[in-house]
């Protein structure tokens, strides 16, 4: 069942909508990363899914991708070594990363003259391509993820969140 106290009022409009069904995604995510030791938030089983600093890794490159690289137009890349965040960077270092780029990505779409704004950054601009569009696809993402976080969560020591 639905925690309705992430969803957010259905009154607030469009785009506060839509950052808060993000946040609210954001916020299951997060959630999977609470009271892990360094280890176990590294775990994957047999080498399957995306350990919990990966995803919460993957999805900070994520926003900073459309959101800096496809509306703002700004110089963004892509690696695989995102989903697997080296020894040198902490759990709380990635779960901050992800907190503040959250952040950035709200006073961006906060900031935006309207959902249609266009977003043609990036090497193959997709014409027709909008903020809207944008923030749609970062929740699916942040929800698809957030799947394998809570599995490898549960696979890991039982949790069960939701």
């Amino acid at each position: 069942m639905r925690n309705l106290t992430l969803d957010p009022d259905p009154r607030s409009g469009e785009r506060e909508v839509l950052l808060g069904f993000l946040r609210g995604e954001r916020a299951k995510v997060l959630k999977t990363a609470e009271g892990l030791t360094e280890e176990q938030a590294r775990w994957t089983p047999a080498g399957k899914l995306i350990p919990v600093t990966g995803v919460l890794n993957h999805l900070t490159h994520v926003e900073w991708r459309w959101i800096d690289g496809r509306y703002l137009c700004q110089e963004v890349s892509r690696s695989e070594e995102e989903f697997v965040p080296t020894a040198d960077h902490t759990l709380a270092e990635v779960v901050a990363a992800y907190e503040e780029r959250a952040i950035r990505t709200d006073a961006t779409v906060r900031g935006a003259p309207s959902l249609d704004a266009p977003c043609l950054g990036g090497r193959e601009p997709i014409p027709g391509l909008d903020l809207r569009w944008v923030l749609l696809h970062l929740i699916e993402e942040t929800a698809h993820h957030c799947g394998h976080a809570d599995s490898t969560r549960e696979m890991l020591d039982g949790t069960k969140f939701w």
